[in-house]
């Protein structure tokens, strides 16, 4: 059996641990943009999941400038504990939706902080034209980059009450460019999407084995104050999930998943003046150390088993 540390899976924390030799942490920052589902290319009202963030609700504030940005969080972070390493996390909207001068600004100016070790990138697979790849991979030569996708789902009917706005085969494309330059690839996935049962969960799962990615964010679905999600929960259109339900999926979905792919998130917490479903998720640290408790139980009895036999 393959151990990664303290936690019972290929944890975030493990492979930054191993990679740089310490304990890292993110700095989330806002740099300014909008997305195509926003603007009018594609839409006006975003996702139907997004809130008024745009999925940054805890990144800093945009009218700092990037440097700004990771100092101010850095000095909170250093008061709690020793910090020397961090990510620098682009978050909120989709950050390669502008001209490709003003990105290589502002990741230039993020990639070049002498505390930062990597670049970490949100965006969407339908916003990488050939030449945001090429300044990605010049920056991939001084630091790590790792691009964030938000695939959500593979299944094209939730994809479309969600509103994703792509393809599939725009995501495809997307991993298999990045990947050409060696740019390291995270997907975002959501659990518990309306519509979707744990088969159609754990397809997405197995579909993601076979593609050539290298970190996963399994987020729980959240219903938050403001969304087009949140109209229809209050009608009744659908349920989320109660705690022990979600458990139980997340060791499904962590056990069909090639152990190589590093979870970068197990549940995600949204905030909490935003949240009215599930409330239970505010408690993200009980959530966690439930997760890690029963899966080493679960661990623990196959090994019995085994040695019963």
């Amino acid at each position: 059996m393959r151990k990664w540390g303290e936690k019972p899976y290929h944890s975030l924390d493990h492979m930054l641990r191993e990679r740089f030799g310490e304990k890292v942490y993110k700095v989330t920052l806002n740099g300014g943009m909008s997305c195509p589902n926003r603007d009018g290319n594609l839409g006006t009202r975003g996702c139907i999941f997004c809130s008024a963030g745009g999925s940054g609700d805890f990144a800093a504030d945009a009218c700092l400038s990037v440097t700004e940005q990771i100092d101010s969080q850095i000095a909170i972070l250093s008061q709690k504990r020793p910090i020397r390493k961090y990510i620098a996390y682009f978050q909120a909207y989709t950050n390669t939706y502008a001209p490709v001068d003003y990105l290589e600004k502002i990741f230039t100016e993020a990639i070049s902080h002498p505390s930062v070790v990597a670049l970490s990138i949100g965006t969407r697979p339908d916003c990488l034209e050939p030449e945001k790849l090429e300044l990605l991979s010049r920056l991939n030569k001084r630091k790590p980059v790792w691009i964030e996708l938000g695939l959500q789902t593979i299944h094209e009917s939730t994809a479309a009450y969600i509103r994703r706005g792509y393809p599939l085969s725009c995501f495809e494309d997307a991993v298999r460019r990045l990947r050409q330059e060696n740019i390291e690839v995270i997907v975002h996935t959501i659990l518990g999407l309306p519509g979707e049962d744990r088969q159609a969960i754990l397809e997405t799962m197995n579909y993601l084995n076979h593609m050539d990615i290298q970190g996963i964010k399994l987020q729980l679905l959240h219903v938050l104050r403001g969304t087009d999600l949140a109209a229809d929960y209050e009608k009744g259109l659908f349920k989320t999930y109660e705690r022990e339900e979600y458990l139980a999926l997340l060791i499904d979905c962590l056990e069909h998943l090639d152990p190589d792919i590093v979870i970068h998130r197990i549940t995600g917490d949204g905030p909490r003046d935003l949240l009215i479903a599930p409330l239970w998720a505010s408690r993200k640290r009980e959530v966690l150390n439930l997760l890690h408790h029963r899966m080493k139980e679960e661990q623990s009895f196959q090994g019995k088993a085994l040695m019963c036999e």
